[in-house]
């Protein structure tokens, strides 16, 4: 017989620990929206691993919880509520469940248990400078040559991968069939003899992605995450958790919070009652859209769990959260004027980090999410072809 689960209680709980535990200086930088590095990052995964919270989307014999779809949104509301840092997308959200999905038994064992523990730091090699939201064109090679792979080609935008231990990367092994069948999915350790990782700085003022070259790169066959040429299955399953994570209502309901701070503080006087008023018409229509949101991310997430295909419903949901926070960020920006852009620098650096100066930062840096893990257009496309048939 099942318990029913107390989910104020449970709240509760995981807020008195990431309060309690959770170190202050990554709070801090939490708050302030700045690009946390690997080693607070990791420590943090190292402490929910402790407590036994390393992975809660996964199932309890590979290391999770076994928690159910509304205690997996709990958890996350109340990391992004407590200025916690979310769980390391790149390992546990994106390949952990593929790994448990399609690799072999000894690469579970291989791989699992370091992004468990937080001691592996994993990055995605897929994007190229001519492949990105048409991935499937992609012309990074491999050539096998007995038990091994040798690998040429660049990878582009590839975030932490400067941090990075591995970089489970999207090669081509054949150009005989359509382009989607001769893919294969390489687990490729970035410290590799012929692997060059250039920074790239964003408009937020941030390295946090970057270039991969590969140059003669070897790789051991027993690295192929799934058949060869069945690369383009594996990365379809891998980007539809991808873009389950992307579309987090926990992130957006803080930015709404901070928006919704602003216009008390910036728009109560008299003088700025028409302004208020727009402001809130427009915020109420983004509220109920951030809770439409959060309702189907809980039904995708008990899909999941219950081994139910989930369709169209991550495009979706990452179509819908990329344009909800763009949208919070206009009016943001909006509201504390342009001024906030003399607070700027392009090394990174700000004059201090109140909601004010954050807004510039904010708005660059989500200028990205409606491209990154396939466009929106993409994303549209995928949905009608979805519903109107090809």
């Amino acid at each position: 017989m099942t318990t029913a689960v107390d989910y104020a209680a449970f709240a509760a709980e995981v807020r008195e620990f990431a309060l309690s535990v959770c170190p202050e200086p990554t709070r801090k930088i939490m708050r302030e929206n700045r690009k946390l590095s690997r080693g607070p990052w990791a420590e943090w995964q190292q402490i929910l691993y402790a407590k036994g919270w390393g992975a809660p989307g996964w199932p309890k014999e590979f290391g999770g919880m076994g928690w159910d779809a509304r205690q997996r949104f709990i958890f996350d509301e109340m990391m992004a509520e407590c200025d916690c840092p979310p769980l390391y997308h790149h390992g546990l959200r994106h390949l952990g469940p593929t790994l448990i999905k399609y690799g072999t038994e000894e690469q579970k064992q291989r791989f699992l248990p370091g992004i468990l523990n937080g001691t592996d730091w994993w990055c995605q090699g897929f994007s190229e400078p001519g492949a990105g939201s048409d991935l499937a064109s992609l012309k990074c090679a491999a050539r096998r040559e007995g038990d091994k792979y040798i690998v040429n080609g660049q990878k582009i935008w590839t975030s932490h991968a400067h941090e990075a231990d591995l970089m489970y990367t999207l090669v081509r092994t054949s150009r005989e069939d359509r382009k989607q069948k001769g893919i294969t999915l390489l687990l490729i350790p970035v410290k590799s003899k012929g692997i060059t990782v250039r920074p790239i700085r964003t408009l937020d003022g941030f390295h946090h992605v970057n270039e991969v070259f590969l140059d003669d790169v070897e790789v051991p066959v027993e690295n192929r995450l799934g058949d060869e040429g069945d690369g383009w299955t594996v990365a379809k399953y891998l980007l539809g958790h991808e873009r389950l994570s992307s579309a987090n209502t926990a992130g957006l309901f803080k930015a709404f919070a901070a928006l919704k701070a602003l216009v008390e503080s910036e728009l109560s006087a008299p003088s700025q009652r028409r302004r208020r008023e727009a402001a809130l018409a427009r915020m109420a229509v983004i509220e109920a859209r951030m809770i439409g949101l959060r309702e189907q991310g809980r039904q995708a997430v008990a899909d999941t769990m219950e081994g139910r295909p989930l369709g169209i419903a991550p495009s979706v949901m990452k179509l819908i959260a990329s344009e909800l926070v763009q949208e919070i960020d206009e009016m943001i920006l909006a509201i504390v004027g342009p001024e906030v852009i003399a607070q700027f620098y392009p090394d990174g650096e700000t004059a201090g980090y109140d909601a004010k100066v954050l807004a510039i930062r904010n708005y660059l840096l989500h200028r990205a999410n409606t491209i990154y893990g396939g466009s929106s257009e993409v994303q549209r496309d995928m949905i009608a072809r979805e519903l109107l048939g090809r």
